[in-house]
């Protein structure tokens, strides 16, 4: 008799709330290269928003379980997991794929690792996705070093909190921007020297912080007006990360104005390195989970919900006024 369990499944494309359904489905098993796992939390991601919308750049075929980070126990694996040396059944692990809003979850062994010691199931389950994105963006693309100056749009966010916590961490002076007063002792906890609130004003007011020289790198989840500012403020060399555009709009690169003012645009597109150059990955979490370990960085976790919640907490992730992380509670 196959076993059951309960996952949420987006039926039609729409607003989350309005197009996700709560049903009762056969459990999963893994096939070769994967893992089950039996699901302790799940972290909102944005992406959640756009696959509910139907608008992300993964399409999967309805209905489908969305859900793209989680953190649980590995309970089974698939064919050819053994020799690789990287997942045991009974292990806590965090991991990422699409699909994972359920009791359980398969996801690919190779994205699964273990879990900090030091997070509990909640800031373990946000771990990966931000932190691997602020890690890769800061460290990987924009060379973030020492000393430099650091701007953070969207800082009392998922992703900018980590990024905050990872630019303090390196020893940069992290300027935070939110959109209101109510975020900013967000942003400050999470390690930004400096916050400020977003506005037409802001290029000018991150140059008289930086006595006129302006950010050396820009971390912008953003897009939009604030990719336009951070051109008007980025230093000598500068370097402005793309990591998304939660505003909705997609502001032109401007060849010729790079070029004037010598600095460099530089993409992320995180999910690349888990499918290109998957050690990467796999160095950056050991870095992680040692920065985690030594209380460098913790997850701000924002509200963990109950699991019949689910669609709840999509949605307040799409109206945009939530801080750090949303967290879906499937078991203890």
């Amino acid at each position: 008799m196959t076993e059951t369990m309960r996952a949420w499944r987006v039926t039609r494309n729409g607003e989350p709330t309005e197009v996700m359904s709560l049903d009762e489905v056969d459990r999963p098993e893994p096939g070769p290269g994967e893992v089950l796992v039996r699901t302790r939390a799940v972290a909102v991601n944005f992406p959640d928003v756009l696959l509910a919308r139907g608008t992300y750049q993964v399409r999967p075929e309805l209905p489908f379980v969305p859900g793209i980070e989680l953190c649980g126990d590995v309970v089974a694996l698939g064919e050819g997991v053994d020799g690789l040396g990287r997942v045991a059944v009974g292990q806590r692990v965090v991991g990422s794929a699409i699909g994972v809003l359920s009791e359980y979850a398969v996801l690919p062994a190779a994205s699964c690792h273990p879990a900090p010691g030091s997070l509990d199931d909640a800031r373990a389950a946000a771990l990966t996705i931000a932190y691997q994105t602020a890690w890769f963006g800061l460290h990987r693309r924009a060379a973030l070093a020492a000393g430099e100056t650091l701007l953070v749009h969207a800082a009392a966010g998922g992703v900018g909190t980590a990024a905050c916590q990872l630019g303090a961490a390196a020893g940069a002076t992290v300027i935070g921007v939110v959109g209101s007063e109510a975020k900013a002792d967000v942003a400050r906890a999470a390690g930004a020297k400096h916050v400020l609130i977003r506005s037409d004003g802001l290029a000018a007011q991150v140059k008289e912080l930086t006595g006129g020289a302006g950010a050396d790198v820009v971390f912008d989840p953003v897009g939009g007006p604030s990719f336009e500012a951070s051109t008007r403020c980025i230093a000598f060399e500068g370097r402005i990360v793309v990591v998304g555009f939660a505003s909705g709009e997609v502001a032109p690169v401007r060849a010729n104005h790079a070029l004037v003012k010598n600095y460099g645009v530089l993409g992320l597109h995180w999910a690349l390195y888990q499918q290109r150059d998957p050690a990467l990955v796999d160095a950056a979490h050991v870095e992680l989970t040692q920065l985690a370990d030594a209380g460098a960085l913790e997850p701000v976790v924002a509200d963990v919900v109950p699991f019949d919640r689910a669609p709840d907490a999509v949605r307040r992730l799409a109206e945009g006024t939530t801080t750090g992380r949303l967290v879906v509670r499937v078991a203890d």
